[in-house]
């Protein structure tokens, strides 16, 4: 599994859905496209929320990316990343 950032931005409409309820129907949804999240974070600045998630690979992340826009009207991007430990293994 790889590990994606899924950095979202609100739109007016998904301020309005806001809720406990919601979240848990977005990490539903993620388990539903193959993913698993590892924990979710809100933020100031350009991007509103981010989610930190395990994904086999890329489909996936774009499986869990449409269903959570049509869930949530929360639009999201989506970076992979490594570990460092990862990533010098990869650079020697």
């Amino acid at each position: 599994m790889a590990k994606f950032f899924m950095y979202g931005k609100y739109t007016k409409e998904a301020l309005g859905g806001m809720s406990a309820d919601r979240t848990k129907k977005a990490v539903d949804a993620i388990a539903q496209a193959g993913g698993k999240v590892n924990s979710m974070y809100a933020l100031l600045g350009k991007y509103d929320i981010v989610l930190i998630a395990d994904f086999p690979g890329v489909a996936e992340v774009m499986k869990a990316s449409i269903a959570l826009n049509k869930l949530t009207n929360i639009s999201f991007t989506s970076f992979p990343a490594v570990s460092i430990e990862e990533f010098d293994k990869i650079m020697a």
